[in-house]
């Protein structure tokens, strides 16, 4: 009878020094994000954050937000680019935050694969890097976890956590918005990270490959679709800080009309104007090969809004000019009118 070989965590999958290499090419990224709150822990189990930060406010609120990416992550692996879906998670996660006026402090992310391969896990955690960064938020930690006979060896999935604040009289929310309203539409960079489980299905029915080069579009079809997530929390902090908001809503999941409709009282409607913007070619794209109903795409994609103001009817003006300012496209969607909590088209 043969002798057995002892069994070894790397013989069951596990590489303990990859994760060790992946850990080291990323720190110089993740630093990147780093705000003067953030302390550090030598050991490294925890991230820290200087809550003293937080006095200068009247009655602080800490806004809690946690989320992933979906489905996008398989068109990732497919098309092989893996630098930009740590930006989708922070799209995800620190601008539902801001919809209720927090601004974000820090996140967290984790980090799920069948086999760590440390530059891969360096992009991803770049991407959250980069992400943080953009939205003002420090990256005070995360863990990468390698799971061997669960997930393929190219497979990975993310989430993060976040976390921001708010002081409790400037929160914003349905309570604060009136008849008279004006909505805006800020514009999105694309699909975002909702709606790929029917996006995948459109490209298995009408064989498209990530690799095709649409005239619609200019560009391969994967590259359009990874096109990062916008991250709008600095503009709507700004905006806020500047004109009278009333409410924000962030386009995901449920589309326009599903998302604005968490925003709304009771008693009050968003009419939108759909004539008021062309929502970017790969809609038009997906619908087509897709051959996918109007209804459908209302209730799947931002198809074109990213995120929704709802400001003062006098502040409308200068909203939009502050936005243009800031290199991020808006235009007036629609109004706040009497009727029963709803959004929807006119």
């Amino acid at each position: 009878m043969s002798e057995r070989r002892a069994s070894t965590y790397e013989a069951a999958g596990v590489d303990i020094a990859a994760g060790e290499r992946a850990v080291e090419l990323m720190k110089d990224k993740v630093a990147r994000s780093r705000r003067p709150e953030v302390v550090d822990d030598a050991s490294g189990f925890a991230g820290l954050f200087d809550a003293s930060a937080l006095l200068r406010y009247r009655r602080p609120l800490l806004a809690t937000s946690t989320d992933g990416v979906g489905t996008k992550v398989m068109i990732a692996q497919q098309y092989g680019k893996h630098d930009t879906i740590g930006i989708d998670l922070v799209g995800m996660v620190l601008d539902d935050l801001v919809v209720c006026g927090a601004e974000p402090l820090f996140m967290t992310d984790y980090i799920a694969c069948g086999k760590v391969v440390p530059e891969r896990v360096a992009e991803i955690v770049g991407g959250v890097a980069e992400g943080c960064r953009l939205a003002g938020a420090a990256l005070v930690g995360g863990e990468t976890a390698e799971h061997p006979g669960a997930m393929d060896a190219d497979e990975y999935d993310l989430a993060g956590a976040g976390t921001g604040v708010v002081e409790a009289d400037a929160l914003l929310g349905p309570d604060r918005v009136r008849a008279g309203d004006v909505v805006l539409g800020l514009a999105s960079s694309g699909v975002h990270s909702n709606g790929y489980s029917l996006v995948r299905h459109v490209l298995r029915e009408a064989g498209l490959s990530l690799d095709a080069e649409l005239p619609e579009l200019g560009r391969p079809l994967g590259e359009e679709l990874l096109e990062p997530t916008r991250i709008y929390s600095l503009d709507c902090l700004e905006l806020a800080r500047s004109v009278e908001v009333h409410a924000y809503a962030h386009i995901t999941g449920g589309g326009v009309e599903g998302n604005l409709s968490r925003s709304l009282p009771s008693g009050l409607d968003a009419v939108l104007d759909r004539s008021s913007w062309t929502p970017p070619a790969i809609f038009e794209v997906l619908a087509g090969h897709g051959r996918v109903a109007q209804e459908d795409m209302d209730r799947t994609f931002n198809l074109g809004v990213g995120m929704a103001a709802v400001v003062a009817p006098d502040a409308a003006d200068a909203a939009l000019r502050l936005l243009a300012g800031r290199g991020l496209p808006a235009w007036v969607l629609g109004e706040i009118v009497e009727g029963t909590g709803q959004a929807h088209y006119r």
